[in-house]
């Protein structure tokens, strides 16, 4: 089927090219005053995350603001969405290096550090390209670009703590020909952990956008916390027994007595086994407290695991629940249909309907199509509508020779449904109330003579269905059962009749139409 596309009368009756310009430069001049708009509203939209996307006030006039002071970073810059996701980079760099150089690294070569005065470069970079970013206020939505109001905010904010995580204490402490250094300054190069708050915020924008599964990017983030917890929780129980006076009454020490002289690798393998084997409560026995200070980090360390556990298995369970309860309700639901029916005695073919009803119904909400039109304006709607129905409402008999603008009207008044195979769309003798269009599918035409139910008929796809009683204002003569999967449109008598009083020509137009095809139809039943 060629997609439908609209006449010229219906073009100018629909939406008028000349409103249509109009509007589209209305919605260029809104998009432009938008500070956050680059001048390429396809870029901006690819994505589909609009998580970020700033919201104009209501009542916001149409007239352009000043653009964005010279030497100022747009906040939308492709390039600066590429300095952040480096910046990402290097914060896992520190959260993993930070712990190890607190706790491994007693006495302090050189080289790790020439890296990490590097990585402390770029986020000093990042300290100053700061004051020229311009930040959404959070009351106004709206984008502030005074340098004063930037420096301000980031000062009174997260100024300091940016500025702290980034001062290189361990390059002044070479100032002093400190070749150990003492453990108050090695603590300091723990603030570079502050850093965290960058991947957190990363996984929050993640979470919003659609372009990435929501499963994966929050069991990535319940990986990455209980791996940073392990690392930690290693890193600092060797600490506590490295700083030990008596190294063999430690935890490493009492299986490895001259664990100081070995390799880092096995050390810090090690300390991540015991970690491990504490957090899952396995417990083997070979590496455990020897003294009061392990003990009681050992305390501390099995609560966090209480918390870390309930988060861990909170989240997973809420993963998991969310896949599989559309299932678990459907099975609940067929259960309950076949004990219904078997408890009342229903017949095999009534049963077969209520399951297959109940199976298309489970088929149906995972498409979620009623849900999404019904979320969308009215106007947005007649459009989807227009797109997909036109053309097989158009080639219906009843409609033949009416205008566009009746079809649209009738178009936006209709609902699609789906049928499964043998299941009835209207009974016999039934109170006409909707009349049914099949669009695919097809459908036997129904009737009781002589006492038992024959097959009067067929009716093939873009045919109407229910249109005697709908247009004699009767008890329908026919049942119609579906014999395989079909889609059905459905319109409600009063709808239609309305939008006919509207359109009295087009209404004469459909009523000569039903007595010329159903002539003799009617002269038979």
């Amino acid at each position: 089927m060629m997609p439908w596309r609209p006449s010229a009368e219906f073009t100018i009756h629909y939406w008028p090219a000349a409103k249509m310009a109009r509007s589209s430069s209305c919605t260029s001049s809104w998009a432009r005053r938008l500070p956050c708009f680059d001048g390429d509203s396809s870029n901006r939209f690819s994505g589909r995350n609009l998580a970020g996307d700033l919201l104009p006030s209501l009542g916001a006039t149409t007239q352009q603001p000043p653009k964005l002071r010279k030497y100022l970073v747009s906040p939308y810059d492709p390039r600066y969405k590429v300095w952040e996701i480096f910046l990402i980079l290097l914060v896992v760099y520190s959260a993993w290096i930070c712990p190890l150089e607190f706790a491994f690294l007693r006495y302090l070569p050189r080289a790790p550090f020439i890296v990490d005065d590097v990585v402390n470069g770029f986020f000093a970079v990042d300290i100053v390209l700061t004051f020229f970013v311009p930040y959404v206020d959070t009351k106004s939505c709206l984008l502030v670009d005074g340098p004063r109001k930037i420096a301000v905010r980031y000062l009174s904010s997260w100024f300091a703590f940016d500025l702290c995580s980034t001062f290189p204490f361990h390059s002044i402490s070479l100032l002093f020909n400190s070749h150990e250094q003492r453990l108050g300054l090695k603590f300091l190069n723990v603030l570079r952990l502050w850093r965290l708050r960058r991947v957190s915020s990363l996984f929050a924008r993640l979470e919003k956008d659609i372009r990435f599964n929501y499963a994966v990017v929050r069991c990535t983030k319940l990986i990455s916390v209980t791996l940073f917890a392990i690392h930690c929780a290693g890193c600092i129980n060797y600490l506590i027994a490295d700083r030990y006076p008596d190294p063999r009454r430690t935890w490493i020490g009492a299986v490895m007595p001259d664990f100081r002289e070995a390799g880092l690798w096995v050390r810090y393998v090690t300390s991540l086994y015991w970690s491990i084997t504490t957090m899952t409560t396995t417990g083997y026995g070979d590496l455990h407290a020897e003294n009061t200070r392990e003990m009681l980090f050992g305390v501390a360390y099995m609560l966090f695991n209480l918390w870390l556990t309930a988060y861990l298995i909170g989240n997973m369970t809420n993963l998991v629940v969310h896949s599989t309860s559309r299932t678990r309700d459907f099975r609940d639901m067929v259960q309950a249909a076949s004990e219904f029916a078997a408890r009342n005695q229903l017949p095999q073919q009534i049963e077969e309907q209520m399951l297959n009803h109940i199976c298309l119904r489970f088929r149906t909400e995972g498409i979620k199509q009623q849900e999404m039109l019904d979320i969308l304006p009215k106007a947005m709607r007649c459009s989807v509508s227009l797109y997909l129905f036109f053309p097989v409402v158009q080639g219906c008999y009843l409609f033949k020779g009416v205008s566009s603008g009746f079809i649209q009207q009738l178009v936006t008044e209709m609902q699609a449904e789906y049928f499964a195979p043998k299941e009835d769309i209207m009974l016999q003798n039934e109170k006409p109330s909707d009349l049914y269009l099949l669009v695919s599918g097809s459908v036997d035409i129904m009737a009781f003579l002589d006492g038992t139910e024959q097959i009067y008929g067929k009716a093939a796809e873009g045919e109407v269905l229910g249109e005697i009683g709908v247009m004699s204002n009767k008890p329908q003569p026919f049942t119609f059962r579906t014999t395989k999967l079909s889609q059905i449109l459905r319109v409600s008598r009063s709808k239609l009749m309305d939008i006919m009083q509207e359109n009295r020509d087009d209404g004469q137009t459909i009523r000569s139409n039903f007595q010329q095809v159903n002539e003799i139809e009617h002269d038979h039943v």
